[in-house]
């Protein structure tokens, strides 16, 4: 889509940038549009933006709760670690299934098990353990970093387009006035 003035971004991880219009004539002139058409595609653009957006909040909201399981994991293996040797056992209540938990004696041990998802569980030491739950934890707070800087793009793309919606709109009223009160000088003459 053509524009009169021109993005420094074209598109942010596959969410296309928004162009600012400063002059609306040019830009129906540039893109071969009438005003109807242009509003309509604009509108399109906004609900696709809108789409997009609800998809990312609900990445975001996956990460954000993935992020204190890993660290309470982290936390529990390191607790592990702590009680190794000691001859302390950890008390422990883990869940079974939804709403039923069980209470757990561990001893001392030197392997943990940790689910990978998709129903797959795996034992590793607690050391193996700890350097693969911090390198998820590292990825999933990298990734939420990367989501909230996609989703601020995402919004100023939604503010771009809603300006370029009313101001296309805004200068179609204009235009139309302007026809009505030339018209209009032109009867009374």
């Amino acid at each position: 889509m053509a524009s009169s003035s021109t993005s420094a971004v074209s598109e942010r991880r596959g969410i296309p940038a928004a162009a600012f219009v400063e002059d609306v004539q040019t830009y129906l002139t540039q893109s071969g549009l009438d005003v109807n058409s242009s509003l309509a595609f604009l509108q399109e653009r906004l609900q696709q933006y809108k789409l997009v957006e609800m998809k990312l909040l609900a990445q975001q909201r996956d990460l954000q709760a993935k992020i204190p399981d890993i660290e309470k994991c982290l936390d529990i293996v390191a607790t592990l670690q702590a009680k190794k040797g000691t001859g302390e056992a950890l008390i422990a209540d883990f869940e079974v299934s939804e709403g039923i938990y069980s209470r757990a004696r561990i001893e001392d041990t030197d392997s943990v098990c940790l689910w990978l998802g998709a129903n797959v569980m795996l034992e590793y030491s607690c050391d193996e353990a700890t350097n693969l739950l911090q390198k998820n934890l590292e990825n999933a707070k990298a990734s939420l970093e990367v989501l909230v800087d996609d989703l601020h793009f995402l919004r100023d793309q939604v503010t771009v387009t809603q300006v370029t919606i009313a101001r296309v709109y805004n200068w179609d009223v204009h235009q139309r006035r302007s026809k009505q009160a030339a018209a209009a000088a032109a009867k009374d003459s």
